[in-house]
């Protein structure tokens, strides 16, 4: 379909032009992680489809198609619907702390009991914050997002959800609430004053924060960061496991379902967050950087498709959605290397999980979208700020 054609009206519209729109190259590669995760569940259940790989796969084909629906929806219904979501997920987040539909797990108090299923819903936040931002961002110019007075309405979009979350406490949802903001709002043109003003008082913060605010769980957990063999048999048993199976594993690997490490349980957490250390004992350096090749194939991906739209907030909400995957890839790849605390991240389409899979597909359903809409224009002038 050339561009030409795309450019008319009534072309645009039929389900068939929509279709061919859609980047399939993006869709094979998210298949490949999702099919590499499989894989890899069925190897550490040794050899059997229960209790992981067969509701892995299942799962992903349900939100798959789910995604390249939502992918044929205008970015005008997104923009609209915008605030709306962000409203409903914050609403659903102060449940949790405010009424006993709070449902505690893990030691977080971040999942909300609707009677028939239990849900998390600081991981659609994630989701919703990048929607609500998109939309503020298209209707205020380029200096406003700068440097202005106005900037207290994004950064506030961003504080209350992340304050509420990690006082469940689940840091590490908050912190990629957090996270995904400021790149959001960096991605839009932030003032670099106040961008290095904000990490000086991020570095200010954080050791009293540490000592002080975190809970006794947490703080053990940034300290066996900093020196595992301090506790080998207790909060350091996690990371040192998890550089054992990346180290043991080579160049090739020992090969499809003879990891010592996940296969005699050593390794803990093996199906979710510590499944990226799972791929590299069995499929060695070479498995382990064709992984990361296909992810960041993804995100390279997915910022062409950003860059390509003619609507500012299809670019902040493509790019905030695709900054948020990336986020999950570096955080979960540092902490099974040793290089981050261990939060609670998991490896997005690779690790087991309902909640995480669901936001990350509901997010490239908004990235295809951008894509397949991306000579849309949206009026300036629609917002509630």
């Amino acid at each position: 379909m050339t561009a030409s054609a795309l450019t008319r009206p009534g072309e645009r519209e039929r389900v068939s032009t929509k279709l061919s729109e859609i980047d399939w190259r993006l869709v094979a590669l998210l298949c490949v992680i999702a099919g590499t995760g499989t894989a890899m569940l069925y190897s550490i259940a040794g050899g059997h489809w229960q209790p992981w790989a067969a509701n892995h796969l299942i799962r992903f084909g349900g939100l798959l198609t789910v995604m390249l629906v939502l992918s044929l929806v205008h970015l005008k219904w997104w923009f609209r619907a915008a605030y709306p979501i962000y409203g409903v997920l914050l609403l659903l987040v102060l449940m949790i702390e405010f009424t006993p539909l709070g449902y505690t797990a893990g030691g977080a108090r971040n999942w909300l009991n609707l009677g028939f299923t239990r849900i998390q819903p600081a991981e659609f936040m994630k989701i919703g914050l990048v929607l609500a931002l998109a939309r503020w961002y298209h209707k205020h110019s380029a200096q406003e997002a700068r440097w202005s007075w106005k900037l207290v309405f994004p950064a506030a979009m961003i504080g209350v959800p992340f304050l509420l979350v990690a006082k469940q406490p689940d840091l590490g949802s908050a912190m990629i609430i957090g996270l995904t903001g400021a790149v959001v709002m960096f991605l839009a043109g932030l003032s670099w004053r106040i961008i290095a003003a904000c990490a000086a008082a991020v570095v200010a913060i954080v050791p009293p924060f540490v000592m002080f605010v975190m809970h006794d769980y947490q703080r053990n957990r940034v300290l066996t960061f900093l020196d595992p063999a301090s506790d080998p048999s207790g909060t350091g048993y996690n990371i040192i496991q998890s550089k054992i199976a990346l180290g043991a594993g080579g160049l090739l690997g020992k090969g499809y379902g003879l990891g010592s490490q996940s296969q005699l349980e050593f390794l803990p957490e093996r199906h979710t967050d510590f499944i990226f250390s799972t791929v590299s004992e069995e499929f060695g350096f070479l498995g382990s950087f064709t992984m990361l090749g296909c992810y960041i194939a993804v995100i390279l991906i997915a910022l062409r498709i950003a860059s390509l739209s003619h609507s500012h907030f299809g670019r902040i909400a493509a790019a905030g959605m695709t900054a948020y995957f990336a986020l999950f890839v570096m955080i979960n790849g540092a902490m099974v290397m040793g290089l981050a605390p261990v939060v609670g991240v998991p490896m997005p389409l690779l690790s087991y999980g309902g909640s995480s899979m669901m936001t990350v597909m509901f997010g490239f359903a908004l990235v295809m979208a951008t894509r397949v809409h991306r000579y849309a224009e949206l009026p300036k002038g629609e917002g509630l700020f």
